[in-house]
C-alpha cells in the first residue's frame, strides 16, 4: 500500500514538473510582473527539471 502511495506521490511530482516546463512563458506572465520574462521562464523550467527529476527517482528507488 505505501508503494502505491509513492508512486501516486512521484507521478504528480512528475505531472506538476512537466506543466512547469511546459507552460513557464504563460505561468511567468499571468503571476510575475516583473520586466524581464526571460530570467522567470527560465526559472520555471529549471525548477520543473528539478522537481520531474526528484519524482523519477522516488519511482526508481521505491
Amino acid at each position: 500500500m505505501l508503494h502505491i502511495i509513492l508512486v501516486l506521490i512521484s507521478l504528480i511530482l512528475i505531472l506538476i514538473g512537466v506543466i512547469l516546463i511546459y507552460d513557464a512563458r504563460i505561468i511567468t506572465k499571468k503571476f510575475f510582473s516583473f520586466g524581464d520574462q526571460n530570467e522567470g521562464s527560465y526559472g520555471l523550467k529549471i525548477l520543473g527539471f528539478i522537481i520531474c527529476i526528484i519524482g523519477g527517482l522516488i519511482i526508481y528507488f521505491s
